[in-house]
């Protein structure tokens, strides 16, 4: 069916048929009609596209946190779960229907360099963020991690020095950013993101950070070349992390802001991401986390409440067993953990 049969065809009009009837204005009418039907066209293309691209976000995200100071005097940890980071932007492509961002930062030598990354880096990573489709994002997304990673710790350091003494606070950072239904990952340190993906018959760790210790061959030749050295599998025999935002009178041996970055499509196989500070991986392995977690979530005997659902009460309790867990087993440091939900959008 032709969407546009009730408009009249453009009449073609010469010029000496204008000059002989006197119709300009009749030939401006119908230069508007063919610039309403365009008009029309575009809009109809527009709207079949984005109803398509939504449709083929297939997973729902929700994050849960629990976090817990231990033996620490502070709580020097923070974080950042944004499961509807899209309502920060206002000029996004249509090809971009759903952003979410998660991260953890894990402090050290004081509270001031995760603190400061949790209330910017989230809003450097949008005014970085690529202006075009999801293929200019998928494109440019490394650019993005590596320019938010290096301005915050550009804009932290400026205070650190300008303070008296200077500040000497550093922090690791993980960040899950997902773009439609594909997770981007970049970290700096200790920290770690897993994706819990079953296979065959059992669920599986899929790891998506690398672990910055300055043992770490590549890690401690970089220190090296750059003038530092590496004691005790720590860089100066102090640091026991090779990259970190902050850290400033480290920077000249060697420690570095550059993320390591990954990149994962989400499939049905996966049930949740799960990140957290080396608080939790003193206590838990990967496969050892999510054991644990399973055996929480398919626990029929936590039931739902008038505020929340069965599954969201044992998501919430799946995060602070594993906090609470992580103490008791002797961490003897601060603990974040974050579970984010993968749910079908079809289910």
């Amino acid at each position: 069916m032709d969407l546009f049969g009730d408009l009249p065809e453009p009449t073609a009009v010469t010029a000496s048929n204008k000059l002989s009837t006197g119709s300009e204005g009749n030939v401006n009418q119908e230069e508007e009609r063919g610039q309403k039907r365009k008009d029309t066209e575009d809009e109809l293309i527009h709207n079949k596209t984005t109803s398509k691209i939504k449709a083929s976000v297939q997973f729902r995200l929700k994050g849960y946190m629990a976090e817990r100071r231990g033996e620490r005097e502070e709580m020097q940890d923070a974080h950042v779960m944004m499961d509807d980071f899209t309502s920060e932007f206002t000029d996004l492509d249509p090809s971009i229907v759903r952003l979410a961002l998660y991260a953890v930062f894990d402090g050290h030598g004081g509270a001031r360099a995760s603190r400061f990354a949790s209330q910017h880096l989230h809003k450097i990573l949008r005014d970085n963020f690529p202006k075009g489709d999801i293929t200019q994002v998928d494109r440019e997304i490394k650019k993005v991690f590596v320019e938010t990673c290096k301005k915050t710790d550009e804009e932290f350091l400026k205070l650190a020095t300008k303070s008296k003494p200077s500040w000497k606070d550093g922090t690791t950072v993980s960040i899950v950013l997902v773009v439609n239904d594909t997770v981007y990952t970049a970290n700096l340190g200790d920290s770690q993101v897993f994706l819990c993906r079953q296979k065959e018959d059992k669920h599986i760790p899929i790891h998506l950070t690398t672990v910055h210790n300055p043992s770490a061959y590549e890690e401690r030749i970089r220190i090296q070349k750059a003038g530092g050295s590496v004691k005790e599998g720590r860089v100066m025999g102090v640091l026991d992390v090779s990259r970190s935002i902050g850290d400033g009178q480290y920077k000249k041996h060697g420690v570095t802001c550059l993320p390591d970055m990954k990149k994962c499509q989400l499939t049905q196989n996966d049930r949740y991401l799960l990140i957290a500070c080396d608080g939790l991986w003193k206590a838990f392995s990967p496969e050892e986390c999510i054991k644990f977690t399973n055996t929480i979530l398919e626990d029929s005997s936590l039931q739902g409440t008038d505020y929340q659902s069965a599954s969201e009460v044992r998501l919430d309790s799946v995060v602070n067993k594993l906090a609470n867990n992580a103490v008791l087993r002797l961490s003897s440091d601060n603990v974040t953990v974050m579970v984010v939900d993968i749910k079908n959008t079809n289910s």
